[in-house]
């Protein structure tokens, strides 16, 4: 091979790798030109434009309910109130719990801004050191709640509880129950053994038999007595008055009185459309809570609605529901109810 043919093919090797390192580099741009372009539309995609800045909510409403808290549950559903603060630019959180001392706790520790419980959740948060609020009250009445026996316990009266075991939520409502009924018979509340269970885990272990009586409100007790026959030995009726009550923090109450007072106008409305329509009331509550259907019907019956101002009378209750826990060594300290009421 000649000096000449050696030239030429090296050339043309050279010419070779050249284009291919053209081709490759057109590639890389391309890519590096795709990946650029695609970043750049991430970032408008995430960067507010003045039409979407104007319209994030300024401020959220964080609202806690438990399914089985009717006026809440039902104006969560309607979406009223989102309609009458959207203008206003505040949106709306709902936060379910389990009971209302779990939303206390959520409520003392600043993850929600009103809350709804049963009497005694806020007696045990205010001698806890929670800067809680009393905004209103709801009428509920003493047939909502009650302590059950399967229907074919030996257990025909409160005296008979004396060395049983007693299901209920600790801190709820029905814990007051419990240490009125028993004190109603005679009893102490050191004569039971106390088993401190939530709904959810304390209707299986009453079915089964683990606990000798259970102390529940509706709609869960209008459940157990439908669906398995639990007989009802004795109710609230003349022991307690079985109050729920809505409840903000001391901060948001001062801060924000004008927001407060729209969802309370809102819940109004909701609880007298409520009272108004029972069977209305119990169909969405089948589907929320997926307990039958006459069981919601025997607890609406029997239940009472309002968003009511506090009087001196049910402030006094408050307080001798405090003084019973404290004397029973239930709650560490005293406490003046009066103290935690939202100032008009």
């Amino acid at each position: 091979m000649s000096i000449n043919d050696i030239s030429h093919r090296f050339k043309l090797s050279r010419l070779g790798l050249w284009r291919g390192f053209q081709r490759r580099s057109i590639k890389a741009f391309a890519l590096l030109f795709s990946l650029g372009l695609s970043l750049s539309f991430a970032i408008a995609a995430c960067s507010p434009t003045p039409e979407t800045a104007n319209s994030t909510p300024a401020q959220t409403l964080r609202i806690g309910y438990q399914k089985s808290s009717t006026a809440l549950n039902l104006l969560k559903s309607k979406g009223d109130l989102e309609k009458r603060l959207a203008p206003q630019n505040v949106s709306v959180e709902w936060n379910e719990f389990a009971a209302g001392p779990q939303m206390l706790e959520a409520l003392n520790v600043g993850s929600i801004d009103f809350a709804y419980t049963g009497e005694t959740p806020p007696v045990f948060a205010q001698a806890a050191g929670a800067p809680l609020v009393y905004v209103a009250y709801e009428p509920l009445g003493g047939a909502a709640e009650a302590i059950l026996v399967r229907k074919d316990s030996p257990i025909q009266r409160v005296a008979d509880l004396k060395g049983k075991k007693v299901a209920l939520n600790r801190g709820s409502n029905v814990h007051y129950l419990l240490v009125r009924a028993l004190e109603s018979a005679g009893l102490q509340y050191s004569d039971i053994e106390p088993a401190f269970l939530p709904p959810g885990d304390a209707r299986p272990a009453f079915e089964q038999g683990s606990v000798d009586a259970w102390v529940i409100w509706d709609p869960f007790q209008a459940a157990a007595e439908t669906a398995m026959g639990a007989r009802i030995l004795v109710d609230g009726q003349g022991l307690v008055e079985n109050r729920g009550f809505f409840l903000t923090t001391q901060n948001f109450s001062q801060q924000q009185p004008q927001l407060l007072q729209t969802l309370l106008e809102e819940l109004q409305t909701v609880s007298e459309w409520a009272k108004n329509n029972p069977q209305n009331v119990a169909r969405f509550l089948e589907a929320e809570l997926g307990i039958a259907l006459p069981a919601l019907e025997l607890a609406e019956k029997r239940r009472g609605y309002g968003v009511l101002p506090l009087s001196d009378e049910v402030v006094a209750g408050q307080q001798k529901i405090a003084d019973t826990f404290l004397s029973l060594g239930l709650i560490p300290q005293p406490i003046a109810v009066k103290s935690a009421v939202a100032k008009p």
